[in-house]
């Protein structure tokens, strides 16, 4: 039995679709007061109403330090602390080398990896005042642990997240803030229905369980990051993937044959 969360805060970005939806969703169901945060403020005051009273709408670029610094100072004047923050907010423009321009690249980093250093800044503060947090990343298994044609800069920024990470959770270790990451493999999004049942049936076939993850899969991993229970937990990422990167080759999942 996980010690309830109730009546905690938690800033959870990129959080209008998708994964970081999935999450804020998650610890909505929880009892935690919610900050939603997308570039939008009609997209997440949108996810916010679907939590409920206890959780807002809060619009902000993670990649402008006065957007995650307004961030982090509404969550404390709306809630009145930062117990979670789920850096989430990610891009994956697809361009391979030879065609990405320079601007591509670092749109991507600069989303993805810069956002990720600037969101965490800007709740340290309050963070080490508390001496308490939890700081859960989304990175990925493309970039840490597997590559994809055209996503060499998104690789780039999620293998970045977690050298990020294992030096962060060193720093912020004596204010008792621990900094973890959920790595996701092929997860089902709003986004993927729109390319088909052959292309969703295709991803899940690289899976040995041979269906996609929801976004709930993940949001589940990061609230126990978020938990009392693994406050001795710092410094990690956990694929969720369904097995994804165990086989060799594609012929492990041939011999597997059919269950």
């Amino acid at each position: 039995m996980f010690t309830p969360l109730a009546g905690k805060t938690v800033i959870v970005t990129g959080a209008s679709k998708g994964i970081g939806r999935g999450i804020a969703l998650r610890f909505g169901q929880a009892g935690l007061n919610v900050l939603v945060v997308s570039r939008t403020l009609a997209e997440a005051e949108k996810v916010a109403a679907e939590i409920g009273p206890h959780a807002s709408g809060f619009a902000a670029d993670v990649t402008r330090v006065e957007d995650c610094d307004a961030m982090a100072a509404t969550a404390v004047a709306r809630y009145g602390s930062i117990d979670v923050l789920c850096a989430n907010a990610g891009i994956f423009p697809a361009a391979r080398l030879g065609e990405m321009t320079e601007a591509d690249f670092d749109h991507v980093i600069g989303t993805n990896l810069k956002g990720t250093f600037l969101s965490v800044s800007a709740v340290l503060p309050q963070m080490k005042a508390q001496k308490q947090g939890r700081i859960v990343l989304t990175s990925s298994i493309t970039g840490p642990i597997t590559g994809f044609p055209g996503w060499s800069h998104y690789g780039a920024s999620k293998a970045g997240q977690l050298g990020f990470m294992r030096t962060a959770a060193i720093e912020l270790a004596p204010w008792n803030i621990t900094v973890n990451a959920v790595m996701p493999g092929n997860i089902h999004t709003e986004g993927m229905d729109g390319m088909g049942e052959a292309y969703i049936a295709s991803t899940a076939a690289c899976v040995p369980m041979k269906k996609l993850g929801s976004v709930f899969d993940i949001a589940n991993a990061a609230l126990f990051f978020a938990s009392e229970e693994a406050g001795y937990i710092t410094g990690q990422g956990l694929s969720i993937d369904g097995g994804q990167i165990l086989p060799e080759s594609p012929m492990a999942l041939e011999e597997m044959g059919t269950a």
